[in-house]
Parts: structure tokens; sequence; C-alpha cells
């Protein structure tokens, strides 16, 4: 039984709305919750009027209005708001007032701050627990309640169920549940089918309110597995039960030549929809996986995977390699390739030799002297590399840089043999370079200054000083008494070939050699030579006379006077006084002392008797004159001998005789110097001469030199000796 639905309110004081709402849910069963107009009207006329009106069962929660009883937001269309409300004033109005015998607007609401204080209208709900058999909302109403009934229940208190059709299926299991009666609503039937077969629908059906199954009965076909195909290069044969690639049907597999199979050879459709056995493929049948050569590159072709039947590769080289090998190969069917593994060879360069006097160091990357081979050349010390230091194999099996590396000795500045010096030279790696060694001597007659040898040095210089060759010193000459020297000086005063000629004042003759000569010992030739007076004869006191004298140089000799006088009863008969000449002769004739008579007779004979005379002779130049004179100087019966010094040769008779007619018997004399062969300057060289007594003649000498870049093999001065030969060889000029 149900009781009916009631309005109640607080009669005995005002309430906020929090209060009001415990006084209802205290005393009735909460805040009033209003459904539709004719409930506003009805309380509107049924409860007395209060000046702060009353509060109902609605407030805003998380900024919603919410009817609190429910729990439900406030729809649109159960809104009953009067005039310009809800207006939130202060924004603290979150509860709900309603106008009763209120002038204006009665009946409607109006949102207030929730602290305010006014009535609390209540109600006590008419529907009580369980309700409507369970099977629907009791729904109050003033004074009552109504049952809305849940869908496939009927009836004032929803206590009939809806009834659907019986179910009959063929061929497919059914297993049902109902829970209200067989086939009502609610009622759930199951279907299946036996292993094989699947369901085509619905595997439940359920009895709807509509007194309708929820779909049609199911029915079952055999199982479906997905449909096969033959593989790729293979065939399939099939059988099939129940259609098609169904339950029970079973595929056989098979593959073309150079193909294997992978996978189930056959397989069958299972009750679960798939296959026994795996997927079946053909497979290329597979060789081994090549790999490009080491220094070079691999470019395949694969009809059907990669390494497998039909695949070919083509095999090249990088630069510097040169394939070895078949460019191309096939896999076949037996799962092999045609022809042999090739490989890349770094192309060879020729092979390098250490140079001489050096040193190579290689880094191989491929191979001994192969394309990238580097190589390094250094030399020993004293040696310095020509061409290039470091040379690479190319690609195009050649060498970068010059075609050979070698080694060099090191270039010392070029040494000459010294002036009047000779110089021998051993050359181990080429004319002066590192390890040459020179050796110095000089010519006869000249001393070394320096070193004796000199060798080229790593640091391409010469070991000690300079060398030079100077001539031997000889004592100074000097010109003798009363007489006169010239000298010729080839290297220096008073040095070895130093000559010097010595000669005599006019009635002074030579004592030694004419010419002396420095040596090479640094003596003269010769014993020093000196200039004594010509002598003339001696002279006699004549007869019954006196004699005297008055001698300048020596006892009668040149310069000599002697005065002649007679004693009493005696006449002087010749020169009173007489001179000692420059020819070694007399002036005057011999004086005696006769009696005065005989002294006439004999002035008249000794006038008539004079030797006739011949011009005088003189010495000639570089030579030696020795007379005897008879009757007088260069008188009748008068001879002269003629000779030369050392280096010339008389032209002319040795001797002239001074004949009756006073004239000399032969030609002139003279002293012609002795000739040597004529030089020629030497190929690449020059030649400067002196020539003392004609053109290369005794002691003219000749000075050679070289052009720039040419050395001066031999001696740098020669002299033309006494014998008609040069000193030395003419030099050569060498490259």
């Amino acid at each position: 039984e149900v009781s009916a639905w009631t309005y109640h309110y607080s009669d005995q004081g005002d309430y906020t709305w929090e209060q009001a709402r415990n006084y209802c849910q205290t005393f009735f069963t909460d805040l009033v919750a209003i459904q539709n107009q004719q409930e506003i009207e009805y309380l509107n006329k049924s409860l007395p009027y209060h000046g702060r009106y009353y509060w109902i069962g609605i407030r805003k929660l998380g900024g919603t209005w919410t009817w609190v009883g429910t729990r439900k937001a406030l729809t649109k269309e159960a809104e009953n708001w009067a005039v310009g409300e809800p207006n939130n004033r202060r924004s603290n109005q979150d509860c709900v007032e309603i106008y009763i015998q209120r002038p204006q607007q009665s009946g409607k609401w109006n949102d207030e701050p929730c602290n305010r204080k006014k009535k609390a209208l209540c109600y006590r709900a008419s529907c009580q627990p369980f309700p409507c058999s369970q099977r629907g909302e009791c729904v109050e109403t003033i004074g009552s309640y109504r049952c809305e009934c849940y869908p496939g229940f009927h009836g004032p208190e929803c206590a009939d169920v809806v009834q659907c059709a019986k179910l009959e299926p063929k061929g497919v299991h059914m297993n049902c549940s109902h829970p209200y009666g067989d086939f009502s609503y609610n009622s759930t039937c199951e279907f299946g089918c036996q292993e094989g077969f699947e369901r085509q629908g619905a595997g439940m059906l359920r009895c709807l309110p509509s007194q309708e199954w929820s779909t049609n009965i199911p029915t079952c076909t055999a199982i479906t597995c997905p449909v096969l195909s033959a593989p790729e290069k293979g065939e399939m044969r099939c059988s099939h039960l129940h259609g098609n690639f169904t339950f029970g049907s079973t595929c056989a597999f098979s593959c073309q030549t150079g193909f294997v199979l992978v996978g189930s050879r056959s397989r069958e459709c299972t009750a679960t929809g798939t296959w026994t056995g795996d997927a079946t493929k053909c497979e290329a049948t597979v060789c081994p996986v090549l790999s490009a050569p080491d220094q070079g590159e691999m470019n395949c072709s694969h009809l059907h995977g990669n390494f497998t039947f039909g695949s070919t590769c083509a095999f090249s080289c990088q630069e510097g390699f040169v394939l070895k090998g078949q460019e191309s190969r096939e896999c076949t069917a037996t799962g092999t390739w045609t022809g042999n593994t090739p490989h890349c060879e770094a192309i060879s360069c020729p092979v390098l030799s250490v140079p001489d006097q050096g040193e190579l160091k290689c880094s191989h990357l491929h191979g001994n002297f192969t394309f990238g081979s580097t190589c390094a050349f250094s030399c020993q010390t004293g040696f310095v590399p020509v061409g290039s230091r470091s040379r690479e194999c190319t690609a195009t099996g050649a060498w970068t840089g010059d075609d050979a590396t070698r080694c060099e000795a090191i270039s010392c500045a070029m040494l000459r043999a010294p002036d009047q010096g000779e110089m021998n030279c051993s050359h181990l790696h080429g004319n002066f370079t590192f390890g040459s060694t020179c050796a110095f001597s000089c010519q006869t007659g000249f001393v070394l200054m320096g070193p004796e040898s000199r060798e080229c040095t790593a640091m391409g210089s010469w070991t000690g000083d300079a060398t030079k060759c100077e001539a031997t010193v000889c004592p100074v000459l000097s010109a003798p008494d009363q007489g006169e020297m010239n000298c010729s000086h080839l290297h220096g005063n008073f040095t070895f070939g130093s000559t010097c000629a010595f000669s005599c004042q006019e009635g002074f003759v030579l004592m030694g050699l004419q010419s002396r000569e420095c040596t090479a010992m640094g003596t003269w030739t010769g014993d020093t030579p000196h200039c004594e007076a010509i002598a003339c004869p001696v002279l006699r006191t004549p007869d019954q006379g006196e004699l005297k004298c008055s001698h300048l140089h020596r006892d009668f000799s040149f310069g000599s006077t002697c005065a002649f006088s007679c004693q009493a009863g005696f006449v002087l008969v010749g020169s009173g006084s007489r001179k000692c000449t420059a020819t070694g002769t007399w002036t005057g004739d011999a004086p005696r002392c006769e009696g005065r008579a005989a002294a006439t007779a004999q002035d008249v004979c000794l006038f008539t008797l004079a030797a006739i005379k011949c011009s005088a002779l003189t010495t000639p130049k570089m030579g030696q004159a020795a007379c005897s004179h008879l009757h007088g100087e260069f008188t009748f019966g008068s001879t002269c001998a003629f000779s030369c010094q050392k280096g010339f040769v008389l032209m002319g008779p040795e001797s002239r005789e001074c004949t009756a007619t006073g004239t000399w018997t032969g030609d002139p004399t003279h002293c012609k110097a002795i000739s040597c062969p004529v030089l020629a300057s030497p190929s690449r060289g020059r030649l400067s001469c002196s020539h003392v007594h004609g053109n290369f003649t005794y002691n003219s000498t000749c000075t050679f030199s070289c052009e720039e870049g040419f050395v001066q093999m031999g001696a740098e001065v020669l002299r033309c000796e006494a014998t008609g030969n040069w000193t030395r060889n003419p030099p050569v000029c060498a490259g």
C-alpha cells in the first residue's frame, strides 16, 4: 500500500537554507522538489503568506542549478524564474526561494543568499521502497502516485511480461535462458555449430520489449580458410570436401627448377579456419653470398632475391687495381656460382732502387712497389738528393716525380793550381765534390805556402786555407864597383828565375860571369863578378932615363899615367907621358933616351914606320871581346876573339884581324837570343807573354789563364830557357 504525497512547512521559525533542509530531512523527506505547474499553483493557494517567503530544494552546485534531492540539474523546460532572475546579486545568491501569496509574480522563483532565514517548505514522499513490482518507476502525484513500467513490462503495478515467438532452429545447437518465462522479455538463446563449421548470424538472440527477437536465427556453414594460391615459381593442386578452401580441403605444392620449396609440401584446412603447416613459397636456390673484392666493387642483379638462382654479379676494381679472374658470375640452379672468385691486384710500378750514396724507405699499402706505395729518398752525409724526394706509385703504373732520383755529392768551390804550382786531385764522386782531395806542389824554384792537401767536406767547404807557391828567394845582389847590374825579375825581386846581367864601365873588364840566375836552391849561379881595370903592358924605365907613374886602380892599368925623363946628356925620343887607355894600350910611343945627335936621325925614321890603323871594334851586346894588339890599339896585326853570354848564340866569325889595308877580316859579330817554340793560347784560355830579347826567346815569360768554369791543368807561367826549351809543357783548360 502506498501513502499519499504531502507538503509541510516550518511554522515555529525561520531558517537558513542549510538549516531548512536539515529540518525537512529530520521530520519529513526533503525540501520540496517541484515537478510541474499544477504543483506550483497548488502550493501558492494552500500555503499562507510569509514576508520572507519559503526555501525550496534547488541550489547552485558547481555553477549549475541542481535539485538537491535527486542530484539532477534543473532543465530549461522546468525553470520558473521571476522576471530578471536569477541575477546573483553580490555574487553570493546560490539558493532559491518561491514567492507564495506575493502580489506580483506569485509562485515564481528568486535566487537568494543561502544565509538568509526563511520558512522551510518540505514534502513527504508517497512512493515507498520497492514500488511497482520493482519493474517500473514510482512517480509522485498530488496526494497519490503512478507506476511508469520499465520496457518489457506492463500493467498497473508492472507485473505483466512481454512474450516473443518460440524459436525452433534447424541444424544449429540452441541453449536458452528465461528469467521471466519461456521465450518472454529478456529471454536469451545462444547458438553453436559442429567442429569445422561456423555460425552465420548472431551467436545470441534476446527477446525485446517489442515482442520481437533481437535478430534472425543463425545458420552453420563449413569454416572457410584463406584462399591459397600457387607460390610464385611453383604449382598447387587442391581437393575440396565442403567447398573451395573450406574445412577439410587439402592442397599440395611443388616448385620450378632452380627453386626450393620452403614450408609445408601439403596443407589442410582445419576447424579453426587455419591451414596446417606453414605458408608455402618457392624460394630461389641460394648461392653463397658474394662480397666485393678488396679494393674493388661488385654490382649485382637479383631476379628472385639476393644471391639466388639467376642472380648475376659483375666485378670491377678501384682506380689503381686490375681485376684478376672473371668479370661476371651467375648463381646456378645447383646453388653454386659460375667461375672462380675474382680479386683485385694493385697495379705494379717498376721496382725502385736505392740511389748510390743514399737510402730508400718505402711504405707499401697493397704490395711491394704497387699502387699507393710511397718511397722517400735520403742521402748520406755529404750528398744531396737530385730529383723528387718522395715518389708515389700511381694508378697508371708510373711513379710520380722525376724518372730517377740520385744523390749528388755536395759541391765545393772549384780549386785551381797555384801560380807556379801544380794541383793533382782525386775525385770520388765528381769534380770538386764531397770527398774530393787535392794535393798541391810547386814548380822547381817555388815553395808551397799553405796545406799540402785539402779535402771537400760535407759542408761544401774545403779544409785548410788557400795554397800558393812563392818563388824561392836568393840573396840581394849589387852592382860591382866600376860596373852596372841590370836585373829581370819574373816572380819578385831576387827570387827564383831572376837574372842579373853585369857590365863594367869603360876601361874595366868584367871578371866572372856576365850573367847570374837565381836557382831553385835559393843560390845564384856562378861567383860574384867584379870589374878590374884593363891592364896595359908594364912600362920600363928607359935606359939613361927615369919613369914616374901614377896608378888610379892598380899598377899599369886603365887610368895609370907614366912620365918619362932622361939623364943629363940624353934626349927623350918619344912621348914624354903615356896613359893607359880603355883598350889596354898606352897612348904615344915607347920613349928612349939617346944622345942628342942620334935622336935627331931617329925621329925621321920613326915617323915613317907607324902601323896602319883599323876602326875600333866594340864588344857585342850580351857578349864579350878579347883583343890582342901588336903595334898599337886596333892596328895592323891586332886580333879580337868574340863570345856570347848564356842564352845567346854568336852570329858572325868568332875572331877578326886588322889587315894591312886597314880593314877587319869577316863580317861584324853580334849575339842573338836563343829561340823557344812559339806558344799559342790554350782552348778556352788566354796567353800573356813578356819578351826581354825578342818574341819567344831566352828569358821570355808567358802566363796562362782559363775562362770562368774551366780549371787550368799544368803550370801557370812558362819561361824560355838557354837550352831553347820552355820550363814546362803548356797547360790545358779542363771543363
